[in-house]
C-alpha cells in the first residue's frame, strides 16, 4: 500500500489509477478536480456520492434516460456537438487539449465500447472489434482482440462506423425485452474485454454503453469549449 506523508501534491495529476478505499487524512484540498467512477465517497464525514448525482440528472436530464436505455437525446447531443466539429479549422478534431483523447479518438474509444460492451456482452459476439477503435493503454490483448494501434482514421471513417453501430443498437433496444435485459449477461468465455463483465446483467451492460456516450460526450464538449469552438447557437446549420 502506498502512503503519502507530509507531501506537497500540487498540481500532480493521477490518470488511470485505482484509488479504492483510499483514506485522504488532514489533506489540504482546493480547487481540486475529480472526474471518474466515483461511489461512496465520504467528505468530512458526509457521503456525498448521492448529492453529486442528484445534481448531476438536475444539470443533465439526459442522465434519467440513460438509465432507462433510450439513447434518443445522447444521439441529438452528439449531433450538435459534430455540427461544431465542422464548422472548425480542418484539423481541430486531431487536437488534444491538456493531454486529453481528440474528439477523433474520444469517437473512436466510444467505437470500442460498443464493440466490447454491446456486442460481445449483451450479444455474446465473438467477432474480432472493429480496427479502429481506441482503448486505454492498459487494456491487454488488444492486437489478439481485433484493434490496430497504428490506425490514424479519419473523422469521417469514424463517423461513418459510428454511424453502423448507433443503427444496431437502436435496432436491438426496439426489439429487447424487459426479460431479456434483466437476464445474465452472455458474455464469452476467453479473455477478451471487459473481464469483468462477467456476472452483470444485460441490461448494465446496456448501461455502460450509454454512460460512456454521455460523460465522453461531455469531455469532448468540454475541450471544443477550451479550444474556443464556436457554441451550438453560433454555428451554421448543416445541410441535410
Amino acid at each position: 500500500m502506498a502512503s503519502f506523508e507530509d507531501q506537497d501534491l500540487t498540481d500532480a495529476e493521477f490518470r488511470e489509477c485505482d484509488l479504492t478505499r483510499a483514506r485522504l487524512i488532514g489533506v489540504v484540498m482546493q480547487d481540486a478536480v475529480i472526474d471518474g467512477l466515483v461511489s461512496n465517497l465520504v467528505v468530512n464525514g458526509v457521503e456525498v456520492t448521492a448529492y453529486v448525482e442528484a445534481e448531476l440528472d438536475r444539470r443533465h436530464p439526459v442522465r434519467l434516460l440513460i438509465r432507462s436505455a433510450d439513447p434518443a437525446d445522447l444521439r441529438a447531443d452528439w449531433a450538435v456537438t459534430l455540427g461544431r466539429l465542422w464548422g472548425m479549422p480542418t484539423g481541430s478534431e486531431h487536437q488534444r487539449v491538456g493531454g486529453e483523447w481528440s474528439a477523433v479518438e474520444t469517437l473512436r474509444h466510444l467505437v470500442f465500447v460498443h464493440d466490447s460492451w454491446f456486442r460481445r456482452c449483451c450479444l455474446g459476439s465473438t467477432e474480432p472489434f472493429t480496427a479502429i477503435g481506441l482503448t486505454p493503454e492498459f487494456v491487454p490483448d488488444q492486437e489478439e482482440q481485433g484493434l490496430d494501434r497504428a490506425a490514424a482514421p479519419g473523422l469521417d471513417e469514424v463517423l461513418a462506423v459510428r454511424g453502423v453501430q448507433g443503427a444496431e443498437l437502436e435496432r436491438w433496444l426496439s426489439a429487447v425485452t424487459p426479460d431479456e435485459l434483466a437476464a445474465p449477461a452472455p458474455v464469452p468465455a476467453g479473455r477478451g474485454w471487459p473481464p469483468y463483465a462477467r456476472g452483470k446483467s444485460v441490461l448494465e451492460c446496456v448501461h455502460v454503453v450509454l454512460n460512456e456516450e454521455w460523460a465522453h460526450h461531455g469531455f469532448c464538449v468540454r475541450d471544443l469549449d477550451l479550444l474556443g469552438c464556436p457554441s451550438p447557437s453560433a454555428v451554421p446549420k448543416q445541410e441535410p
